[in-house]
């Protein structure tokens, strides 16, 4: 596998209520961009998703694929490939650390992403920088707007 990308971005929320909007994959193509259409298939034991289909559109990259999910205590969660038509392979992860009194999250997105076609690293880097960009982005933005109760 390829050298993976990553980045982070500071959201001013506790991360409880980041990891909430990331674990809500229903409403992924409301915030990602990139993320067109987003089905839970299986859940696990405390009702966290472990499969969920995804249909990406990023620009060089478009896929119709199932990821599947493991859940590292409140603070981190993966993902790997499962079936894919375009990808060979998709490892990712969100991990928050909780700053200041807690009352802001940095969150840092990891991705490596390996396509079925020749690409050249560069585009493959650049595709997985523009998703990780705008998914952090999306999920600032998203996070930030629910009101605080």
């Amino acid at each position: 596998m390829a050298e993976h990308t990553s980045s982070s971005i500071t959201i001013e929320a506790a991360p409880a209520d980041v990891m909430g909007v990331i674990a809500d994959f229903a409403r992924y193509p409301e915030w990602t961009g990139e993320v067109k259409e987003a089905e839970v298939l299986s859940t696990d034991d405390h009702g966290r998703a472990e499969k969920v289909r995804l249909v990406l559109d990023a620009g060089a990259i478009k896929d119709d694929h199932t990821l599947a999910y493991t859940w590292i205590g409140d603070y981190e969660v993966s993902w790997t490939l499962v079936k894919s038509q375009m990808l060979r392979a998709i490892d990712g992860s969100y991990a928050l650390a909780p700053l200041g009194d807690g009352d802001r999250t940095e969150v840092t997105y990891r991705l490596t992403v390996d396509v079925k076609i020749p690409m050249l690293g560069m585009i493959k880097r650049k595709a997985e920088k523009v998703i990780i960009d705008r998914a952090l982005a999306g999920l600032k933005k998203r996070v930030e707007s629910i009101p605080k109760v």
